[in-house]
């Protein structure tokens, strides 16, 4: 099925559309509810604003990203890295640093 230069509202249920392309579509404010995304690739893509909620992202690779406000959270973590930088050991090396201030703190 080809759709261009069209406006729809699509409500789609139980449908696979793996292989599908899309190029220069608004999917804005989309719901996606029990997607499988896997091997999907976005490139030049606006996701500001996105919520990722119960998702499996293992193996993910972001590359030349905005993420500015980014926030993760109640996430496992095993295995991350940020430029190389293990981000548990990263956390733990924070953790470790911040509870030693609030333990002199409190002296």
């Amino acid at each position: 099925m080809k759709l261009e230069a069209v406006k729809h509202c699509l409500d789609v249920h139980h449908a696979d559309l793996s292989g599908s392309r899309f190029d220069d579509v608004n999917l804005s404010g989309g719901d996606y509810h029990n997607v499988n995304l896997s091997g999907s690739v976005f490139d030049d893509a606006n996701m500001s604003g996105w919520r990722v909620r119960n998702v499996n992202l293992a193996g993910l690779r972001i590359e030349k990203a905005n993420l500015a406000g980014a926030s993760i959270r109640d996430a496992r973590l095993d295995g991350m890295t940020i430029e190389g930088i293990s981000v548990t050991e990263m956390l733990d090396y924070w953790r470790a640093g911040h509870a030693a201030r609030a333990e002199a703190k409190a002296q």
